[in-house]
């Protein structure tokens, strides 16, 4: 069944995604999810999907002939072991790390008919936003650029580094992203999140689950 928002219809969610935030996007006039940090989102038909990164990374994968892709948002590059299974849940604790965020997005995008040989990547994010912390956005750009090359996964468009939040809006059936680096930031509310985020990863044990916001 599709979900009425005001006058507009949200599209049915792929099945497993049932739980990630949709709305209609009004400024842009089409539906939309937000995913937040751990999660990750696949689309098949003309949907946006947006995220906000500071040290994070997202990569934007789609089936460039059949228009099926999704993007993920991850905080920390990997974990050394990891002993819960795949599950079906996309805020499942293990996407809260690059290795298994990257491997869920893929196989989710193989699952609903798209073809690795047809693949465009993008990758954003991976900013130096919080001043006293160690640079884990270099690391996470550091270890998707070294994941896709072992997956011989060539890279289309970037925009990595720096010391900016970004806004990402990705529109999988056309492959085209907006982003806007969010200069001014009135409050601390990406830096306060990331920053739960880490220590959140640092105590809760990886078949867990966490607080998003």
């Amino acid at each position: 069944m599709k979900r009425a928002v005001s006058d507009k219809i949200l599209p049915k969610a792929p099945r497993g995604f049932e739980g990630v935030k949709r709305y209609w996007d009004k400024k842009m006039d089409m539906p939309a999810a937000k995913i937040m940090p751990g999660e990750f989102y696949v689309s098949t038909h003309g949907e946006m999907i947006v995220t906000v990164l500071g040290s994070c990374i997202s990569t934007c994968i789609r089936d460039r002939e059949l228009g099926i892709g999704g993007m993920n948002h991850f905080m920390l590059p990997m974990q050394g072991e990891h002993s819960s299974g795949w599950g079906d849940n996309v805020a499942n604790s293990a996407t809260r790390y690059g290795n298994w965020a990257m491997e869920y997005l893929i196989n989710a995008i193989i699952k609903l008919g798209g073809n690795k040989n047809n693949f465009e990547v993008k990758v954003f994010g991976g900013g130096k936003v919080i001043a006293n912390m160690s640079d884990v956005g270099l690391k996470n750009i550091s270890f998707v650029r070294e994941y896709l090359k072992a997956e011989l996964l060539m890279v289309s468009a970037t925009d990595v580094g720096g010391v900016h939040p970004r806004k990402v809006l990705y529109f999988p059936d056309t492959g085209k992203v907006k982003i806007r680096r969010l200069i001014h930031v009135d409050n601390d509310t990406i830096n306060q999140r990331e920053d739960r985020y880490r220590r959140d990863l640092d105590t809760a044990p990886a078949e867990g689950s966490i607080e998003l916001f």
